[in-house]
């Protein structure tokens, strides 16, 4: 559950911290106190879209901590599959939005993404607000109801599997779909790219050879005057001695005085080592000129070869490496093409057995849909009866569709809320207070299916008033029995009914304008269940009133 939330420099809160607990926490002010703002800093802390007109006028951050304790196993499992760990099923979120920066997230103290805390957030709270009202005047989500009441999500996996699958093969088979004019247009300019490369006959590396070839060749005499000098000063010439001949005599001339100096032996070796090194070199040079001298190659034909790598390598790839991959796919999709008629067929056998397939999972899912949308209309009726709603009639209806992402069902959900009329669609039909507690049914149907310890009602008492916000509130009470509640409400008859109640008021000093929430105890609470019922002027009838309430 959610237990302490931090806000600082977030529109006109300057700084406030609020120390939930379990139960039923409700937060209470008058219109434009801030109440929607508390609401806004915890869509923050759980990776939601938010603003830079969030931060407080003058401020360049602000910043919102949450801390939960004994999350969900869902939750723990989220986190550390994101590589966080947690201290004894506690966390704490953190976010903070700057002015002029990116802003900063972080999970238990270690930096994390925007990303990271709405997949983790999606499994710490769950927030009911107007927006989900909406959903309900939206048919295309109706169909979600279903599956979750349901427990469907492993039928809808394995169904999205195949039906993707069949999707694939479709797409290729439109693609391949093509006149057969295109089809040998296409052949034709394929044949040609293989004949092409295969003619080059070329292979890695031979580029990189051929600049090599060329170089020694134009360079040939260069190279060849460069090893007969370096050979003729090693070896000698006609008339004169060489470096080996004068190494040579040296070395004789240390080993002449080596039985009279016994330490000129060490360097008579250095010397002759020396000697023994520049013989092979002498060698080696030998060999170098022999094979610069050596027929390498005709230069026009090398520059023929250069020239017609890199004409083809404008065409097919910047490298041999990429040339013979165009040339293997193209081979690949040449024979595709001429053996069209047979894939083609095969395709469609293969495409028309996923649609099979598809369809029995899809026709699975819809009488398992059936069923389900039975007891959820009625659950949801009991519930709005409840509610104070005695006389509404819930229809789910469910039609054939085009087989999509969902199945093959068109589901919407259908409402009558007075004695004689045909149920119709919720949009149609519901008023803002009915929405308000056509939510609030839903959501206490569906709660048990929830892995979310902590549920937020934002003025889910929208359009309600005396015995249906009674029933609102002892509702909620229900469900904060099973895990925390947050809800925001101008009623008294919620408010009456909480574990924990803030109250959310707005002060002005020194020209700026400031937003506190204070815990209340016992007389805080009649006070301000008085001013929620009586306005401006507050009796001693309305607070006993209160009192009476909060008994």
């Amino acid at each position: 559950m959610l237990k302490n939330l931090y806000i600082e420099n977030i529109a006109v809160i300057e700084k406030t911290s609020i120390d939930f607990t379990g139960g039923l926490n409700v937060l209470t002010g008058e219109t434009g106190a801030g109440k929607s703002i508390v609401i806004d800093s915890i869509n923050a802390v759980l990776g939601n879209r938010t603003s830079r007109d969030l931060i407080r006028n003058g401020a360049e951050t602000a910043f919102v901590s949450a801390e939960f304790e004994d999350i969900s196993p869902k939750a723990e499992q989220v986190l550390n599959e994101y590589g966080f760990e947690t201290d004894d099923g506690t966390v704490m979120i953190q976010r903070e939005i700057s002015q002029n920066s990116k802003g900063k997230c972080r999970i238990n103290g270690r930096p994390a993404t925007v990303g990271t805390l709405k997949a983790v957030g999606t499994y710490l709270i769950n927030i009911h607000g107007q927006h989900e009202s909406y959903e309900l005047m939206s048919p295309d989500l109706h169909i979600n109801y279903i599956d979750k009441l349901g427990g469907l999500q492993a039928d809808i996996d394995e169904y999205v599997k195949v039906y993707k699958e069949y999707h694939a093969l479709q797409s290729q088979l439109d693609k391949a779909e093509f006149d057969e004019a295109e089809r040998n247009r296409k052949i034709d300019l394929l044949q040609y790219q293989v004949d092409e490369l295969e003619q080059a006959d070329m292979y890695v590396g031979e580029y990189e050879e051929l600049k090599e070839q060329r170089t020694l060749i134009e360079n040939k005499e260069k190279i060849a005057n460069a090893l007969n000098e370096a050979h003729s000063l090693l070896n000698g010439g006609e008339d004169t001695g060489g470096i080996l001949e004068q190494l040579e005599t040296a070395c004789s001339s240390i080993e002449s005085i080596m039985e009279y100096m016994p330490d000129t032996e060490d360097v008579y070796k250095r010397i002759q080592s020396a000697l023994y090194e520049l013989e092979d070199c002498t060698s080696e040079i030998t060999g170098l000129a022999d094979s610069a001298d050596s027929d390498v190659g005709d230069l026009e034909e090398i520059e023929d070869r250069i020239d017609l790598i890199q004409r083809l390598s404008r065409k097919y790839g910047n490298s041999i490496e990429e040339m013979l991959q165009f040339l293997a796919n193209a081979r690949q999709e040449l024979d595709y093409l001429e053996r069209y008629e047979e894939n083609r067929e095969q395709l469609k056998a293969n495409c028309q057995k996923a649609l099979k397939q598809a369809e029995k999972l899809a026709e699975g899912l819809s009488q398992k849909r059936k069923e389900i949308a039975v007891q959820f209309s009625a659950r949801v009726k009991e519930e709005m009866t409840f509610l104070d709603m005695p006389n509404v009639e819930l229809v789910v209806s469910q039609k054939k569709c085009t087989l999509n992402s969902l199945g093959c069902d068109d589901i919407e959900i259908l409402i009558s809320t007075n004695v004689g009329e045909e149920p119709k669609p919720v949009a149609k039909i519901a008023s803002g207070g009915e929405l308000s507690r056509m939510m609030l049914a839903i959501k206490n149907v569906l709660a048990d299916k929830d892995e979310i310890d902590t549920l937020i009602f934002d003025e889910v008492d929208t359009g309600i008033s005396g015995s249906a916000a009674q029933k609102v509130g002892l509702k909620l009470k229900e469900v904060s029995k099973s895990r925390q509640v947050l809800c925001v409400t101008h009623l008294a008859q919620i408010a009456a009914l909480a574990d924990s109640h803030f109250k959310i008021r707005k002060n002005v000093s020194d020209g700026k304008t400031y937003t506190n929430v204070t815990p209340l105890d016992h007389d805080g609470r009649r006070d301000e269940l008085a001013r929620i019922i009586g306005g401006v002027e507050i009796t001693q009838a309305t607070l006993d009133y209160a009192e009476e309430m909060l008994k």
